[in-house]
């Protein structure tokens, strides 16, 4: 009997091994697809009135402000500069957030890490790791 049960055990872990390889090779197959993807994002941004355009890049970084002719009609640099500041930053924080996304999509459904990149609730994937911990995984 002691011989089924171990049979048993060796072959349920070994049909987990086979899950987590599988992911592991699916996750590394696309790694090439991911950097090429990623080096082409681009967000872009407009101000409410469109005079101002900022492009940003996967990592949420400035790739380029664009200034409608218009905005030299009007001389109040302080408003132009919050018009500007206020735009990269949506420019930059939509990048972030289509970047987690698109890394997402490319990690196991429902892995810990996958739904961290989503949500961003930090408490959640430790508890994740935690509960993990005490099941002995």
């Amino acid at each position: 009997m002691a011989e089924s049960v171990d049979r048993d055990a060796n072959r349920a872990l070994r049909a987990r091994f086979d899950e987590v390889y599988g992911d592991y090779q699916r996750l590394r197959s696309g790694l090439d697809e991911l950097q090429d993807r990623l080096a082409d994002l681009r967000v872009t941004e407009r101000s409410d009135d469109g005079q101002v355009t900022a492009i940003a890049g996967a990592r949420g970084e400035l790739v380029s402000v664009e200034l409608h002719p218009s905005v030299y009609q009007d001389r109040d640099a302080k408003a132009l500069s919050r018009k500007i500041t206020a735009t990269v930053h949506r420019a930059g924080a939509a990048a972030v957030a289509a970047t987690q996304e698109l890394v997402a999509g490319y990690l196991p459904a429902g892995s810990g890490a996958a739904d961290f990149l989503r949500t961003g609730d930090f408490d959640s994937l430790l508890g994740r790791a935690d509960a993990a911990l005490r099941r002995g995984e």
